[in-house]
C-alpha cells in the first residue's frame, strides 16, 4: 500500500498473499456461509454466494449440531458473531450507496466478498471495483467459474501486486474516476497494514473522493496490538491470527478515530464497538441480547464533506 512518500510498502502479510491465497479470506467466507444456514434469530445471514463456494463437507457440517461444537473449539470467542454483525453493517452501507446511486464503490482487499453479485438488482449504474492480490482474486474467479456464477458488467476486478504496482495507476487503468461520489469499503484490511500504509491509503481516498463520498472500515484497538488481553475473546483471536500467518500491524487507540479521520478531511459519522454492534444486530424480538461479540474490533463510517 502507499506510504507517506507515495511509494508502495509491503508488510509481512502483503508478501504472504502475493504467494498464497489469503487464509483469512477463506475463513471469513466459511463463517458467512455458516450464517446463511443458521436458523437462529439474529444469526441468519443472506450470503448465499459464500454458501455456494464452500466445500460439500463443510455444507454438511454447518447443517448439523457439529458446527456449534466446531465453532466453540476452533473459532475464537465472539468471532462468528462479529463476522455476522460486520457483514450486515457493510451490506447496509453497500446497498444504501446503490439506492442513493453513488457513482462508484471500491472494495479494498475484497477476498470472497460477494456484494457486487448479491445486490446487483439494486444497481442502477454504480461501478463496483474489487481490489485484491492476483492470487486471491484468481482463486475467487476459479471458484465462480466452477459454480457457473456469472460476474455482472458493473463489477470490475482489479488484481494488484503490492510489491510492484501503484494503486492510483491500477485504479485509473480500471476506469475509476477521481472526484466522483464513491463508497470505499475496507473490511478486515487496516489491521494487516503498517500505519504509513493505512495513512497513505486514506490520503488517496480523501484526494480521490468527491463530496458526499463515504468510507467504511473496521480496525482493532491499540491494546489488542500490544496483547494486553482486555477484551472478550482477545487471547484466542490473537493466537488464530498468528497461526494463519497474517500478522496484525495497525491499530487505533480508544478515542483516536476522530483525530485520525480529521487529518484526511473525513467526518466521523459512526464508531461502533462490540457492545453497540450487539445492540444493533443481536437484540432479539424479546428485547434480549442473544449474541456476544468479540471485543477486539470496532467498525467506523466517515464521510467526505
Amino acid at each position: 500500500m502507499l506510504t507517506r512518500e507515495g511509494k508502495l510498502e509491503v508488510t509481512q502479510s502483503d508478501r504472504r498473499i502475493d504467494t498464497k491465497s489469503s487464509s483469512t479470506a477463506a475463513i471469513m467466507c466459511s463463517l458467512r456461509a455458516a450464517s446463511y444456514k443458521d436458523k437462529r434469530e439474529c444469526y441468519s445471514g443472506n450470503d448465499n454466494v459464500a454458501y455456494e463456494l464452500v466445500p460439500v463437507v463443510f455444507k454438511f457440517l454447518i447443517r448439523t449440531k457439529l458446527f456449534r461444537i466446531f465453532n466453540r473449539f476452533s473459532v475464537p470467542k465472539g468471532v462468528y458473531e462479529y463476522i455476522i454483525a460486520r457483514t450486515r453493517y457493510f451490506d447496509e452501507a453497500f446497498s444504501q450507496a446503490l439506492k442513493e446511486r453513488f457513482d462508484q464503490i471500491i472494495i479494498f482487499g475484497a477476498g470472497y466478498d460477494s456484494r457486487g453479485l448479491r445486490f446487483n438488482e439494486l444497481n442502477k449504474g454504480t461501478t463496483v471495483f474489487e481490489l485484491d492480490s492476483p492470487i486471491t482474486q484468481q482463486e475467487k474467479l476459479k471458484a465462480y467459474q466452477s459454480k457457473k456464477i456469472s460476474i455482472p458488467r458493473s463489477l470490475v476486478l482489479v488484481p494488484i501486486d503490492f510489491n510492484k504496482e501503484r494503486l492510483e495507476e491500477k485504479l485509473d487503468q480500471a476506469g475509476f474516476v477521481a472526484g466522483k461520489r464513491t463508497l470505499f469499503l475496507l473490511e478486515g484490511v487496516t489491521m494487516y497494514l503498517s500505519r504509513d500504509a493505512v495513512e497513505g491509503t486514506f490520503r488517496l481516498i480523501s484526494g480521490a473522493s468527491g463530496k458526499g463520498s463515504m468510507v467504511v472500515f473496521d480496525h482493532i484497538y491499540g491494546d489488542v496490538l500490544r496483547q494486553e488481553n482486555k477484551y472478550y475473546g482477545e487471547k484466542g483471536m490473537y493466537k488464530t491470527v498468528a497461526k494463519v500467518g497474517e500478522k496484525w500491524t495497525f491499530a487505533l487507540e480508544q478515542n483516536e478515530t476522530k483525530s485520525f479521520l480529521d487529518k484526511f478531511g473525513l467526518q466521523l459519522k459512526d464508531d461502533s464497538d462490540a457492545k453497540e454492534l450487539e445492540e444493533r444486530y443481536f437484540r432479539s424480538s424479546n428485547g434480549i441480547i442473544i449474541g456476544k461479540i468479540n471485543g477486539t474490533h470496532a467498525i467506523v463510517t466517515a464521510t467526505k464533506t
